[in-house]
């Protein structure tokens, strides 16, 4: 077992993005020369995931997007994102994070219903998003003129180590003619202060809102 362990531990280490069980299962039989069968797979990822749950290691083995990869734990993502800020040379405006965060919990919208949210246009920070691949289309509304659906892709998924969107938490302070409409939401929390590097974290993800949602509860208590 434990030299199925050695190498699958190699291979969700080197791989730049998750690797599947079924990836994972074609390389070791190739190299074995025989039959690995899933189960043993999956019961060697789930001992590798046991052993990095420990404290004494600062990463752990993460379920993404259909597969695994090596991620640090939660309690280093302030530390890394500050790294990654510091290091960013091109960047995503706020205007551009608050965009992603209303396509994630209200998605697929069209970029009207976007701006009409925003209260500004949104032309260029969809543009922008769907230039670093955080966004796709989904397809056309069924409304007059049948606009384009835009929605989060894997990669987003990817930046934000999240296996789903079922994995990203229920905003609080949605209607429930919201929830009803939406079917994956999140919870986002704080704006971001000036501007924020391409690699964020699911922590700078979860500020990205705040901005939005106080304004509307202004409006809110202002009526």
């Amino acid at each position: 077992m434990q030299y199925l362990l050695n190498h699958i531990e190699s291979l969700i280490f080197c791989s730049p993005s998750p690797i599947s069980v079924k990836e994972i299962q074609k390389v070791l039989e190739e190299l074995f020369g025989t039959e690995v069968s899933k189960q043993d797979i999956d019961d060697a990822i789930e001992t590798l995931q046991k052993r990095y749950e420990q404290a004494d290691f600062a990463i752990e083995i993460k379920a993404i997007a259909g597969g695994f990869q090596f991620l640090t734990k939660p309690e280093f993502q302030s530390s890394i994102s500050l790294l990654l800020t510091q290091r960013a040379k091109r960047k995503l405006s706020k205007s551009a994070i608050e965009t992603l965060a209303l396509i994630a919990y209200k998605q697929p919208i069209t970029k009207s219903k976007l701006e009409a949210i925003r209260g500004v246009s949104c032309d260029y920070a969809v543009q922008k998003l769907l230039e670093k691949e955080l966004l796709v289309i989904k397809g056309k509304d069924k409304t007059p003129g049948r606009p384009i659906l835009y929605g989060t892709s894997d990669k987003f998924m990817h930046y934000f180590g999240i296996n789903s969107l079922d994995d990203l938490p229920m905003p609080e302070d949605l209607s429930a003619e919201d929830v009803e409409t939406a079917q994956k939401q999140v919870k986002l929390q704080s704006q971001l202060e000036d501007e924020e590097g391409d690699e964020f974290s699911l922590f700078q993800f979860q500020r990205g809102t705040k901005a939005i949602q106080d304004k509307k509860n202004q409006e809110e208590n202002n009526d």
